[in-house]
Order: C-alpha cells, then sequence, then structure tokens
C-alpha cells in the first residue's frame, strides 16, 4: 500500500463497509425480539411510511427477487400482519396493505429500532450526523454516475 492507503479507494470501501455490517447487526438486534427478520420488517416498515404497495414495487425498493418478496409476503399474511388485494387500477396487480394488527405490531418494533439506531448515532454530533449524511450522498451519486442502475 503507498502514502495515500488510508484515503484510497479501497479504504473507503473497507471502512464502509465495516461500518455498515457493525449498523446492520446492531439494527437486526433490536427487531429480533419481535420476531421478524431483516426482510419482514423492511416489507412492514415500508407499508408503515409509505402506504399500500404493488408486490412487485415492495421487491424492487427493497431488494428482494419475486420469488423472495412473494415468500414474505405469504409469512406476513399467515401472522395477519399485511392482507393482498387486488389494484383497483390494474386488476392483475397486487396490492399488499398492512393489517389493523401489522399496524400496531411495526408501529411498536419500529419505535424500539429508531431508539436503538439513535442510540447507535449518539457517538456523533447533530454537525457530524449531517457531514455523513451528505458525505454518504455525495458518494452514492458518483457511484450511480459511473455506472448507473447497477451496472459495472
Amino acid at each position: 500500500m503507498g502514502k495515500d492507503s488510508k484515503t484510497s479507494g479501497v479504504h473507503v470501501w473497507l471502512v464502509l463497509m465495516k461500518a455498515h455490517r457493525a449498523l446492520a447487526r446492531y439494527a437486526t438486534k433490536s427487531i429480533v425480539p419481535f420476531g421478524l427478520g431483516i426482510s419482514d420488517f423492511a416489507i412492514l416498515e415500508l407499508l408503515l411510511h409509505k402506504g399500500p404497495q404493488k408486490v412487485n414495487e415492495i421487491g424492487r425498493r427493497i431488494d428482494l427477487t419475486s420469488g423472495s418478496i412473494t415468500i414474505a409476503i405469504d409469512r406476513l399474511e399467515a401472522r395477519g400482519l399485511v392482507a393482498r388485494g387486488l389494484d383497483p387500477a390494474d386488476r392483475r396487480s397486487r396490492i399488499v396493505r398492512l393489517t389493523p394488527q401489522g399496524r400496531s405490531h411495526i408501529e411498536e418494533v419500529f419505535a424500539h429500532h429508531e431508539a436503538a439506531l439513535e442510540a447507535a448515532a449518539s457517538g456523533l454530533t447533530k454537525a457530524e450526523r449531517r457531514s455523513i449524511i451528505d458525505l454518504l450522498k455525495k458518494l452514492g451519486t458518483s457511484v450511480d454516475v459511473l455506472a448507473p442502475d447497477g451496472e459495472t
């Protein structure tokens, strides 16, 4: 490694990856006591904050294959947390909604999760949080310019 190894693209990747892994483990621990895995949580959180969604839109937004999203929604439906129905605008599509039980459950889980992530970020000042958010957005945007739509 050269003298600039601490600022190289590889080093940026390694530090970012390690930070992501640590945060992901911590975030997952905040939802496991509520009987949810990360995919199920992501679906419920999306429905809580964005409202009813088409099945394929859920898969696209949380980056799950069509088979995986179907299995996850089946699992959540069996637990009474979501319900599927026809899309009134396009009867070929299915819309997924939170049930009242699902809304209550994800509101409780999300409040716990939000508090856990606030604790995780407590080592940063508000100014540092703004800086890291801005820098990560800038990094993501610059990568999207290099490889739009995930192309390499």
